[in-house]
């Protein structure tokens, strides 16, 4: 049984931003995915940059900007 979800426009924008959010608070990408992963989300690297997926069914919800897990402080 094959499952198709789409995201509309609106839901991929606030995941996103509240992804990167998330980031913002993090002082390593190890603590980023440990704090996603405390609301239900995860980051795969794929082929088509990194990804935000449900867990813990990895559905894929949006991709997120190639620099997103550049700079932590």
């Amino acid at each position: 049984m094959s499952v198709i979800f789409h995201n509309d426009p609106i839901t991929i924008a606030r995941v996103q931003n509240f992804v990167l959010a998330e980031r913002q608070k993090c002082l390593s990408v190890r603590e980023w995915k440990h704090r996603l992963a405390g609301y239900g989300y995860s980051l795969v690297d794929t082929d088509h940059g990194q990804v935000v997926t449900t867990l813990p069914h990895g559905v894929e919800v949006c991709t997120l900007p190639e620099d997103a897990s550049a700079n932590f402080h």
